[in-house]
């Protein structure tokens, strides 16, 4: 099944909704403050019986997070004059503090947001970027002048965020905050997170840019209710990122789930990561016009941007030139021996295909799916849903404010937090 969403469906509150007492090592302050959080508006009864506390317990901790200004108290309309009794009243996150900042960048774009503790959206900005790797420091004066953008839009200082998410392409170690290969840098095993937190001054928190379009999903798109999802991305590159419990999961060392990277091809074509036969290396938008230079017979000192290019090998598909066409066909069977790994190692509950590629509908077509499903192993079961979210390049900062968002609960309300005050 293939359904279409875009971002104009928004949902109400933000966060993960977590089944109650799915983590019980997290304080019960921070579970009532989440739920909170990801409900967007809930009274304190409904509060007690999602979790499976006393509502005693709710009220005091709730009254505690109100007066730490935390939460707030919001009176539902009356649906007619004539009604009569006290009028309902709600808790919600208290809206404009805590401000984080997201950004992502590429070597397409830059992007960025900064939303408050609640999940709104204060500002938004994008930069265009030359394609090309830059050296560190470069790329570190990117990520402020960024942020600078964002703040004179936002009428906010620098110091008045109480954190910073970054998304980059490649291998990164959220952990150690190093950048050990992207294609926006000239240099390998960087330190980026303490370069960028250095030069800003704001507690800094780094991942994979395929990590932070599934962490959008968990917190504001349609992965907030499920266990278990895959989002695969598709733009410049191939990547992966998988919700495990409603967590993500980025492996041993922080640098899971590279779908982009695993074989499918011996001593196959050159991927950007230096090595063959990868999954992008078929897939992704370098791929597709390499085939079009051939496909198109256009001159290898063409001028025309990637994205032009690849517009025209599009368009060219749609007019029906076998060419053009055969060239999105071979692309989307690469997506099906791909997608049907994903399905047969983790037989995820919901696969998403995100990504401003997506909207090469020839990706995806049946065959593709139908071609995914003959790949599958054959256990009777019916193969996952499929969504397409071609969303835009904000998806990714959006990502971003997500990882900053999780990590300021953490230090306000999580565990660390209860061990240090005892």
């Amino acid at each position: 099944m293939i359904s279409q969403r875009s971002t104009e469906n928004t949902a109400i509150g933000c966060g993960p909704l977590i089944l109650p007492l799915a983590n019980p090592t997290r304080p019960l302050r921070q579970q009532i403050f989440e739920r909170v959080r990801a409900s967007g508006e809930i009274a304190r009864v409904q509060l007690a019986k999602d979790l499976g506390v006393s509502p005693a317990s709710v009220t005091t901790i709730t009254s505690e997070l109100i007066e730490g200004g935390l939460l707030e108290e919001s009176t539902a309309p009356r649906d007619t004059e004539s009604a009569r009794g006290r009028p309902a009243v709600s808790l919600r996150v208290r809206r404009g503090t805590h401000h984080v900042v997201g950004i992502k960048l590429s070597d397409r774009e830059h992007t960025g947001v900064i939303v408050d503790f609640a999940g709104n959206v204060v500002a938004s900005a994008a930069i265009e970027q030359a394609p090309g790797a830059l050296d560190p420091q470069a790329v570190v004066e990117a990520a402020a002048d960024l942020v600078a953008t964002l703040c004179s839009r936002s009428g906010l200082a620098v110091t008045d965020f109480r954190a910073l998410g970054l998304g980059v392409p490649g291998f990164v170690d959220g952990t150690s905050g190093i950048v050990h290969w992207s294609p926006i840098l000239d240099t390998r095993h960087f330190p980026l997170r303490s370069a960028v937190q250095d030069r800003l001054g704001i507690p800094t928190h780094i991942d994979n840019d395929a990590n932070l379009v599934t962490l959008a999903e968990l917190w504001f798109g349609a992965g907030r209710a499920l266990s278990d999802f895959a989002v695969v991305t598709i733009e410049h590159g191939v990547g992966m990122g998988y919700v495990i419990n409603h967590q993500l999961y980025r492996g041993a060392r922080g640098m899971g789930m590279e779908l982009g990277h695993t074989k499918v091809q011996l001593d196959g074509a050159l991927c950007r990561c230096g090595q063959r036969g990868c999954l992008e290396a078929y897939l992704a938008d370098y791929a597709l016009v390499r085939e079009a230079r051939t496909a198109l017979n256009i001159s290898t000192l063409e001028t025309r941007s990637v994205g032009v290019m690849l517009e025209s090998l599009f368009d060219h598909a749609k007019a029906g030139n076998g060419a053009a066409r055969a060239i999105f066909r071979r692309a989307g069977r690469y997506l099906a021996l791909g997608l049907s790994n994903v399905v047969n190692l983790f037989d995820p509950q919901l696969l998403i295909l995100s990504g401003e590629r997506m909207r090469y509908d020839y990706l995806y077509a049946r065959d593709t799916l139908s071609e995914m499903s003959e790949m599958m192993l054959d256990t009777g079961r019916t193969p996952p849903p499929v969504e397409i979210h071609a969303w835009g390049d904000l998806l990714w900062a959006h990502g971003a404010a997500a990882l900053a968002l999780h990590e300021v609960t953490e230090q306000m309300l999580g565990q660390a937090r209860e061990m240090a005050a005892q």
